[in-house]
């Protein structure tokens, strides 16, 4: 049985730790609202512009004139596995739903006899990939300086991808990350960007447009700009998603520390009265034996 000293040595150090949980709970809450607005924001202009790309490839006259992005490169054999991850730790279940979900892929496609290999954005995933995966991971973007997510960081990802994919390194990718649904709910989201696939389900364009110079210029101009789009929402996505992960993990911490803190206590308070009640016992047989 643990000592009185022990046990308010144990007290002490969970109500520690509970202060820590509480106040990465309030940080996880206040950057979780701003997070969740960039988010939600930028779906409208996402899907918007998915359906302007649909709507261009489709009136296409010259399909051999479209953009790789596009078409792709009519292969199908090398896949590279985008991977977005954040750089700290405390969120729930966040990181590894993602991992899960890229591994779970990497397995299926080399059942199939595809070739894989990774990108990785962040650095939570690295490990469990690397283990996994020691010889695939052929690049990776580090986002330890990066405070909030921006189209900068997603242009400069969206181009590398892209001058990996015209130097022949693969032939799809798919990108992998957490769609942010609530605070409690986080969906682990696999989406193919090269060739980028078509609009979400349920967005369409139906207006009858005239395109001028022509669909297929403009599709050359704006196939990279809608990879730098889907890339962006995706990291927006994933820092929403991980602050309300975290703001739900960080409450699951303090409710439990405080239910360890009252066992702690009751079990404190029982060892304290039992050595009370032993030296009572001890003083009255002394005195009874004089």
């Amino acid at each position: 049985m643990a000592s009185l000293k022990e046990l308010k040595g144990r007290i002490n150090s969970v109500k520690s730790t509970q202060k820590i949980t509480k106040a990465k709970q309030m940080v996880a809450a206040a950057k979780l609202r701003k997070a969740q607005a960039a988010a939600e924001s930028a779906r409208p202009y996402s899907e918007r512009l998915a359906a302007v790309v649909a709507s261009l490839a489709n009136k296409a006259s010259a399909k051999d004139l479209l953009p790789k992005l596009l078409v792709g490169t009519g292969g199908n054999q090398r896949h590279l596995l985008v991977v977005a991850n954040s750089d700290k730790g405390l969120a729930g279940a966040f990181n590894s739903n993602i991992v899960r979900a890229a591994l779970a892929k990497a397995a299926e496609l080399k059942a199939e006899g595809k070739t894989v290999q990774f990108y990785l954005i962040g650095r939570k995933g690295r490990a469990p990939i690397r283990r996994a995966w020691p010889d695939a991971i052929v690049a990776q973007f580090d986002t330890t300086d990066v405070r909030e997510p921006g189209f900068n960081e997603a242009a400069k990802i969206a181009d590398e991808l892209t001058a990996m994919f015209e130097a022949g390194k693969f032939d799809v990718a798919h990108l992998f990350y957490s769609k942010f649904k609530s605070a409690l709910l986080q969906v682990p989201t696999t989406l193919q960007i090269i060739p980028i696939a078509g609009p979400p389900e349920g967005v369409q364009d139906t207006a009858a447009v005239e395109y001028e110079p022509g669909e297929e210029e403009i599709l050359a101009e704006l196939m990279p700009r809608y990879l730098r789009t889907l890339v962006l929402r995706a990291l927006l996505e994933n820092a929403a998603s991980e602050q309300g992960a975290s703001m739900t993990a960080m409450d699951n911490a303090t409710r439990n520390a405080g239910e360890l803190i009252n066992k702690l206590t009751i079990q404190y308070n029982r060892s304290r009265q039992a050595a009370i009640t032993t030296e009572l016992i001890e003083i009255i047989a002394g005195a009874e034996a004089l």
